[in-house]
């Protein structure tokens, strides 16, 4: 699945402030790093589509209906396109590292994930869900599905 340009715009407006991008992720990173988890964290890495350098970002890790699933709260970031670029990555927890294949899910099949991942991260990214929650309407978290990508993970094979 390609970009879309409402993911995109999205990114545009949602743009980590100074105290996230400086103070949050930095120790929501250190913290995983060590091998603590909260509430699902990891540290995805990807590899560089221009640099091919691995790069790492905060996530959270969603587990639903017995899958794992990536979503972007911010809509099209650079951890995204380069997912979709390598269709693969690690997730790392301290010194624990997992492999995984990534297929992005398509917006007619987003709307229970983002449920879910509402229902557990609200407070940490609802901001970037311009007022859609856990229990909004239906058609009000469909609206919302092509702003934010989705990634359904599986371990890598070997």
């Amino acid at each position: 699945m390609e970009g879309n340009g409402e993911a995109a715009a999205h990114f545009q407006r949602k743009r980590p402030g100074w105290l996230t991008a400086h103070v949050f992720n930095p120790l929501v990173g250190a913290i995983t790093g060590m091998g603590i988890s909260l509430l699902g964290s990891r540290v995805l890495e990807v590899r560089g589509r221009s640099s091919g350098k691995p790069r790492r970002t905060p996530v959270n890790l969603l587990t639903f209906e017995g899958e794992r699933y990536l979503v972007a709260p911010r809509g099209e970031t650079q951890w995204v396109r380069n997912l979709r670029a390598s269709g693969e990555g690690r997730l790392l927890l301290g010194k624990r590292s997992e492999s995984f294949r990534a297929v992005e899910v398509p917006d007619d099949r987003k709307a229970p994930i983002l449920r879910a991942y509402l229902t557990r991260w609200k407070a940490e990214v609802g901001v970037f869900f311009d007022g859609v929650g856990p229990d909004s309407p239906e058609e009000q978290v469909r609206a919302a599905a092509p702003k934010h990508p989705v990634f359904k993970i599986s371990k890598a094979a070997g």
